[in-house]
C-alpha cells in the first residue's frame, strides 16, 4: 500500500506540470525508482493511475484550503485565508505545478472525458465550498444578505485561477499583490 500511495503522490506532481499526455511512463518511473512492470503492479494502466493521481491532488487542495479556512475566525478571514493559498504568504502551494482544477481542464478538454468529469465534479466541490463561507457570512451577518452567492463564488473563482495562471507564466508575484489588493477591496464590497 505504501509503494502504491507513493507511485499516486510523485505521477500527481508529474500530471500536474506535464499534464495527461505530456507525462510519459518513464517519467513517472524515474520518479518512483520503480520499472514499468512495478508500477502496472498497482495499476492496470495510465489512465487509472493518471485518475488515481487527480484524485490525491484535489484532496491535497481539500485539505489545504479547510486547514486555511479553520485558521480564520471570520467568513471572510476564511474568503481570504483560502484565495490566498497560491499567493505565497508563508506557505508553498499545495501541489507542484500549480492548480490541478486549472491544469487537468485545459489539459482533458475534449480528449480525456473521465479527466475532465473529475475536474468538473472537484471544481463543483470547491464552488460549494466558497458557497458555504459566504453563506456563513451572511446568517453572521457579515455579508449583505442581498449578495448573488452564485455569481459571487463564480467571480473569485475565476479571478483566483486567472492569478495562478498568470503567476506560473510570469513568476511575477507582483500580480500577485495586485490580485489581494483587489481581493480584499472585492470582498470588502460585499460586506454590509
Amino acid at each position: 500500500m505504501e509503494t502504491r500511495h507513493n507511485i499516486i503522490k510523485k505521477a500527481a506532481v508529474i500530471f500536474n506540470k506535464k499534464g495527461f499526455y505530456g507525462s510519459s511512463m518513464t517519467d513517472i518511473m524515474q520518479s518512483t525508482g520503480l520499472e514499468k512492470g512495478g508500477i502496472y503492479r498497482h495499476f492496470k494502466s495510465k489512465d487509472e493511475l493518471a485518475l488515481e493521481a487527480f484524485d490525491y491532488s484535489v484532496d491535497v487542495l481539500r485539505q489545504t484550503y479547510r486547514a486555511a479556512a479553520l485558521q480564520a475566525q471570520t467568513a471572510e478571514g476564511k474568503l481570504l485565508a483560502v484565495l490566498s493559498v497560491y499567493a505565497g504568504q508563508g506557505q508553498t502551494p499545495p501541489l507542484e505545478g500549480g492548480c490541478p482544477l486549472l491544469n487537468t481542464a485545459v489539459d482533458s478538454d475534449d480528449t480525456h472525458p473521465l479527466l475532465k468529469q473529475k475536474a468538473r465534479d472537484a471544481m463543483e466541490e470547491w464552488l460549494h465550498f466558497l458557497n458555504q463561507i459566504i453563506t456563513e457570512g451572511i446568517h453572521t451577518g457579515e455579508f449583505r444578505p442581498d449578495l448573488p452567492i452564485e455569481q459571487v463564488c463564480v467571480f473569485l473563482t475565476s479571478v483566483f485561477e486567472g492569478n495562478i495562471m498568470m503567476l506560473q507564466l510570469s513568476k511575477n508575484h507582483q500580480y500577485t499583490e495586485q490580485y489581494l489588493e483587489q481581493l480584499k477591496a472585492y470582498i470588502h464590497k460585499c460586506m454590509k
